[in-house]
């Protein structure tokens, strides 16, 4: 029997994108006419066969690559490990396979091809956690299989992204220290370094702006050198005191939590601390910390969905995919008297 034509054969056949053949093949837009028309001549003479739009074909497998950087799960059982676990039980309910590459630190300065793709052993694939723009737009030009970023997502690539809603939560998350009573708070993390600390200082500032505070300009705390670093074993603190910090993520406000301890302040009875993830890496914190909690079940499902529609040729909306977290109080947090 032969074998079924993909959107990814047509694609290699006229050297573009198989994210192109999906969006010309499902009528979306994204290509010019006069592509969309060589690529559907192209699927008609190779005999392309679409998927009935709306499911995947019934009984097929797909195998799913995810792809994620060594600084990521080197050192920790860390949250994007778990992440990863749980897009992996998602897959399988989806009639889906998964198999994990780490992209070592070399690997992506020298712009090299992940294996899974060069052994072509996967159907469409997950990049999970950020990576360098040159890295991210060399495989894309590179690679014809559909594609999401998880977790992250970059602006000079563009392309479709699943990702936590690290704005509005962060901003949660200050308007509660409001809440308790505070006034004078830090945040700590490294701007620019990834979009999603940016984005979530920018969600602490809207909400020291809405309650009239401005803050101190040393009380945006360094947590890392650049977003391809693993965060300090010691955050400098400042030498006038907030009375709480607003952390990128909870791995950082460990290490926070550490480095106030070894100056002498407690947690929370001297300064408060907040975080983003809900994952404390075991041992690192003996406190139970007030943070944001990304849903990772949604994010997966979300993720999946958003793949099996690109791979399958149905209709799905591009860009951009925000899943809402929640709000998680607990001990870390200590209300204040004005």
């Amino acid at each position: 029997m032969a074998k079924a034509v993909r959107m990814s054969d047509i694609a290699e056949k006229l050297g573009i994108s198989t994210v192109s053949v999906s969006k010309a093949l499902s009528g979306h837009k994204g290509v010019s006419e006069e592509m969309r028309r060589r690529i559907r001549e192209t699927a008609k003479d190779m005999g392309y066969v679409p998927l009935a739009v709306g499911k995947p074909e019934e009984n097929k497998s797909y195998m799913i690559g995810v792809l994620v950087s060594e600084i990521y799960i080197e050192k920790f059982n860390s949250f994007y490990w778990e992440l990863y676990q749980v897009i992996s039980l998602r897959a399988v309910k989806e009639n889906c396979f998964v198999m994990l590459e780490v992209l070592s630190t070399a690997d992506e300065s020298s712009l090299t091809e992940p294996k899974l793709v060069r052994e072509s052993k996967i159907d469409g694939i997950i990049i999970l956690g950020s990576m360098r723009s040159e890295y991210l737009g060399a495989l894309r030009e590179n690679c014809v299989l559909p594609t999401i970023y998880m977790d992250f997502y970059d602006n000079r690539i563009g392309e479709d992204s699943i990702i936590s809603n690290n704005f509005y939560g962060t901003f949660d998350l200050t308007n509660y220290l409001f809440d308790m009573g505070h006034r004078e708070i830090a945040f700590v993390g490294t701007l620019l370094s990834t979009e999603s600390i940016t984005d979530r200082y920018l969600g602490y500032l809207k909400a020291m702006l809405a309650h009239g505070q401005r803050g101190r300009e040393e009380w945006i705390l360094r947590d890392r050198d650049d977003g391809r670093q693993s965060c300090f074993e010691n955050i400098e603190l400042p030498k006038v005191m907030p009375t709480a910090f607003v952390c990128n993520c909870d791995l950082t406000a460990g290490k926070l939590i550490r480095s106030l301890r070894d100056a002498g302040y407690q947690v929370p009875e001297d300064v408060s601390v907040v975080g983003y993830d809900d994952y404390l890496h075991p041992g690192l914190c003996d406190i139970g910390l007030t943070t944001y909690a990304v849903d990772m079940s949604r994010m997966a499902e979300e993720g999946i969905h958003l793949l099996l529609a690109k791979m399958t040729g149905q209709n799905y909306q591009d860009g951009m995919h925000m899943v809402a977290g929640s709000l998680v109080k607990r001990e870390s947090v200590k209300r204040i008297e004005r």
